[in-house]
């Protein structure tokens, strides 16, 4: 069975397995013959092949572009941080959703957790396992949680070892615990630092890049400050910070620059963002919503069934529209990032998108191309056949390393001078 690394209409690299090895490479369809370079590393000759075919697809100039990412550009990233309570340090990476449910057994304990599944009956398991042992579904699992809470009462008799459990305040615990695990710090070496200033190098004159992120944290954020982007993300430059969606429609220009070509005053380094799901960052007080860090009640639309009515409530549904919008204009490349395509008004408007949209082009950027996922197949049988939809097995890291950077578009990091004003003239 072929393993697909990129896909794309007629265009494609796969790879045969024969245990972890490697034992042939297609490209095109075609096996490659290594008889003469036996030693040649299969893998490493498929990855180029892979590269070298998706930065060709990237090197055309989209006017309109648009980056998801979901879970996957944020896994495995992230600084330690210093456990204030437990004042130790602690490793603090992006996890995905299984790592975020051992997460919870960890706080809740083992017993805990299994009486609380049964409580709001969850019945999810693996079932090719032995030994009985829960589908890590945290969505799920809350999904039944909120429903239960409503009417069902834990009965157990306690004693010293076992306590009663209260659905709402457990429910309070896994959903600050989901908090605490997406507040990261970005580290030196992340690529959102690389990943951003490729991706916005473009001709002034084009619509800015917009990114939508369904992660709660603000990787992508920091990313920007430290690369002192300009990030329009809905909320006013006053502070506090407020939002609003009109601040979606600002612009920076600058005002010195040439009046001959109005379109030349556009400044670079700018991005749009989106959160769709909400940030750790966003607050609500009386009316307005609020960015601000240490917030102990984010705004967040945390994993659960109920998060598609929650979409249409505010900043979300503002977020979304734009999404859709934007997936509406000519010549819009959609990149999708780590996206599992199980969040189902997100898939829908791709969807669209790609029936209805004649000048729309989709990439899907995954660790692994599964054509066994039944929200990800109908993707790929869609891209065996149209050279509109590319697919490529990637890590986010990876990705950006590899991603084509436009030289031509080149954006200076501003030059910081420090002078020294108080040496002693003789040491110098």
């Amino acid at each position: 069975m072929k393993n697909y690394l990129y896909l794309n209409g007629q265009k494609s690299v796969a790879i045969e397995l024969n245990g972890d090895d490697v034992s042939a490479v297609f490209i095109d369809g075609v096996q490659q013959d290594f008889d003469k370079d036996e030693k040649l590393n299969k893998l490493d000759y498929a990855n180029t092949a892979k590269r070298k075919k998706y930065a060709e697809f990237l090197n055309n100039q989209f006017e309109n572009f648009v980056i998801l990412s979901g879970a996957g550009s944020s896994v495995d990233i992230g600084q330690n941080i210093i456990d204030e309570e437990l004042e130790i340090e602690v490793e603090r990476k992006g996890k995905i959703m299984s790592q975020l449910w051992d997460s919870v057994e960890a706080k809740l304990t083992t017993p805990v957790l299994q009486r609380f599944c049964d409580l709001v009956t969850y019945t999810e398991f693996k079932l090719d396992k032995e030994v009985r042992e829960y589908d890590k579904n945290l969505e799920k699992l809350l999904s039944l949680a909120n429903i239960a809470k409503n009417f069902v009462i834990d009965t157990t008799e306690e004693t010293d070892e076992i306590k009663k459990i209260n659905i709402e305040e457990t429910i309070k615990t896994i959903e600050q615990l989901i908090k605490l695990n997406c507040t990261l710090k970005l580290p030196e070496d992340a690529p959102h630092l690389v990943f951003v200033e490729k991706i916005t190098k473009r001709k002034v004159t084009l619509p800015r890049v917009k990114i939508f992120t369904l992660n709660y944290d603000t990787l992508f954020e920091q990313a920007g400050r430290k690369k002192n982007f300009t990030i329009i993300d809905g909320f006013s430059f006053s502070h506090p910070r407020t939002f609003s969606g009109r601040n979606f429609d600002l612009d920076i220009v600058s005002r010195n620059s040439s009046r001959v070509k109005e379109e030349d005053n556009f400044v670079q380094k700018v991005f749009h963002l989106y959160k769709p799901h909400g940030s750790v960052d966003w607050t609500k007080e009386n009316s307005e919503i609020i960015q601000r860090e240490n917030i102990e009640n984010p705004l967040m639309i945390f994993p659960k069934d109920s998060k598609y009515e929650s979409s249409y409530e505010q900043p979300y549904f503002e977020m979304m529209s734009r999404f859709q919008q934007n997936l509406r204009n000519e010549n819009v490349l959609l990149v999708c990032i780590g996206f599992s395509f199980n969040d189902k008004h997100l898939v829908t408007a791709i969807i669209e998108a790609l029936e209805q949209n004649p000048s729309f082009q989709l990439v899907v950027v995954n660790k692994s191309i599964d054509e066994t996922s039944q929200t990800f197949k109908p993707f790929f049988e869609a891209a065996q056949k149209h050279n509109n939809i590319a697919l490529i097995s990637e890590l986010f890291k990876d990705f950006a390393d590899n991603y084509p950077d436009l030289k031509s578009y080149n954006q200076e990091d501003v030059k910081k001078v420090i002078l020294n004003i108080n040496s002693d003239p003789d040491e110098q």
